[in-house]
């Protein structure tokens, strides 16, 4: 079975995404596997959400961050 980061769902299995914890890619985490804050993760979501849609303004991909974090299983009760 294929795993995903359950703060951000980035494909687990792919070495580029490996970090130092099971459950979390290495953007999600610091040097020593811990989850980083979720206002940091929210503003990584929202930057990669920008990269593939450079015309979104901060505010539009901040609020899109927010909607799609809320069905990643660490996000999930927020």
């Amino acid at each position: 079975m294929e795993k995903y980061c359950h703060s951000c769902s980035s494909p687990l299995w792919m070495e580029q995404f490996q970090g130092p914890a099971e459950k979390y890619c290495k953007y999600c985490t610091d040097e020593s596997g811990n989850l980083k804050p979720r206002e940091e993760i929210l503003k990584g979501c929202a930057s990669w959400l920008k990269s593939w849609s450079p015309d979104l303004d901060d505010q539009t991909a901040l609020k899109r961050a927010a909607h799609y974090m809320k069905a990643m299983p660490e996000w999930a009760e927020d």
